[in-house]
């Protein structure tokens, strides 16, 4: 069974969109949203190479992998038997921001 992290920057992110659902829905759209990310990500647990390879990243020495969860990619990449959760991306942003989040994946 392989393991998951997540990175610092992840944990950020997620932060971040509880904290945004929180201010412009409520907390109960805050908690589902974040616990559909979860839940998304424990596909990988027994199916780590379910994710589509990240085009937008293929010149990093990772290979970077997706889930989407709504509006989010759950980008990852898998080295021996650990994933690392590298961001949470939302997809309603340019797409060209992803590379800057895989700047700063730890």
């Amino acid at each position: 069974m392989v393991n998951i992290e997540w990175s610092e920057l992840a944990i950020s992110q997620l932060k971040d969109i509880y904290h945004y659902y929180t201010s412009n829905a409520n907390p109960i759209t805050a908690k589902r949203i974040i616990n559909r990310i979860f839940k998304r990500v424990e596909i990988l647990q027994k199916h780590p190479l379910s994710g589509q390879k990240e085009d937008l990243l293929y010149d990093y020495p990772e290979d970077f992998r997706y889930l989407v969860e709504s509006n989010y990619k759950i980008i990852y990449w898998i080295e021996n038997e650990l994933i690392t959760i590298a961001a949470i991306f939302d997809c309603r942003q340019n797409p060209e921001k992803i590379k800057l989040s895989a700047n700063s994946k730890n």
